[in-house]
């Protein structure tokens, strides 16, 4: 990590749970991180405002939209590597706003590609998601996997994929896409399935959930920022995408049930009509092939899922006024 001392860096989607894990991991190995957070009028930076005060005094935030081709451009003038983690990212939004998930998601990502070329960047990294593969076909999921769009949501994350792999055939652009599984930790909104159940398990007698029969591949998130780091710094990836993912699935069913274990009070698991998703549209089986970022990025998840639950589940403990337990959050 030495090797990040004085560099340019821009975080899109830096204000994210996954962002702002990462841009505290550069700030703090001595880049010079430029934060790109979208605008709202309460000025708020997303979790970045949840780093420590003199960390966030390091980053230079930004605040604007990846749909403004002028705003990128800006922002990435003098910097020599982009991660791109901004997206609009919830399932179920996708489903009632198709139409701003495709432009935040498509024309946001053409966007950074078009200001990337211009500025010369040296290396783009582009953030996929497990998503992209829909229901497995076959397993483990290799890169080669077929793509299925079975929501909104991921049919955007396959074309921002492809325009990626576009700009790398034919401008030469140097990009490499990293493929998170289900990535969790502390920051997370309970948007996400584990945060989920731990804030109705810490305050409700009745943890409500979707369906508890699909498989999910957990990743802890300082597992994810070391790939997203090594697909930076890794020599001759460039047209490469690569997964992050541990290589293990458990039902959420079960996931529910450990957590309860871990905090050593019974409750009742209960299905939630509102949660689950269409019928075609449901993801039943999400199981990593990592082999191929474990040899070309020397990449390895380290945090099992029993240590990366713990951990999740003493910060959402002390974090617990951040969250409306027991609400479904789209």
């Amino acid at each position: 990590m030495n090797s990040w001392y004085g560099k340019q860096i821009l975080v899109t989607g830096a204000g994210g749970f996954i962002g702002s894990h990462l841009a505290e991991t550069l700030a703090r190995n001595g880049a010079r991180v430029r934060a790109f957070v979208r605008y709202n009028s309460r000025g708020d930076a997303g979790l970045l405002s949840m780093l420590p005060r003199d960390l966030h005094a390091e980053l230079e935030i930004i605040a604007g939209d990846l749909r403004d081709l002028p705003a990128l451009m800006s922002a990435m003038r003098n910097v020599e590597i982009v991660f791109h983690l901004g997206a609009l990212i919830a399932i179920p939004y996708s489903y009632l706003h198709p139409v701003e998930v495709v432009q935040s998601n498509v024309m946001g990502t053409l966007n950074i590609l078009l200001a990337a070329r211009e500025n010369g960047v040296r290396r783009i990294v582009h953030t996929s998601s497990s998503e992209v593969y829909g229901t497995a076909v076959r397993v483990p999921i290799a890169e080669s996997h077929p793509l299925q769009g079975q929501s909104p949501y991921s049919a955007s994350k396959i074309g921002a994929d492809k325009l990626a792999e576009s700009f790398y055939c034919a401008y030469d652009l140097p990009v490499v896409t990293v493929r998170p599984f289900n990535t969790y930790g502390p920051r997370q909104s309970a948007r996400a399935v584990i945060p989920a159940i731990i804030t109705q398990a810490l305050t409700e007698d009745v943890i409500c959930l979707g369906n508890l029969d699909a498989t999910r591949d957990f990743t802890f998130v300082s597992d994810t920022v070391d790939g997203f780091v090594r697909a930076a710094q890794a020599s001759g990836v460039e047209g490469e995408t690569f997964n992050l993912g541990v290589g293990s699935e458990i039902r959420v069913g079960e996931l529910a049930a450990e957590i309860v274990a871990l905090l050593g009070e019974p409750k009742e698991i209960r299905v939630e009509p509102v949660r689950l998703r269409p019928g075609k549209s449901e993801v039943q089986r999400l199981i990593s092939d990592n082999s191929l970022a474990r040899d070309r990025l020397g990449w390895q998840p380290t945090v099992s899922l029993h240590d990366g639950l713990s951990r999740t589940i003493l910060w959402i403990s002390e974090h617990l006024h951040l969250y409306q337990s027991g609400r479904y959050q789209l």
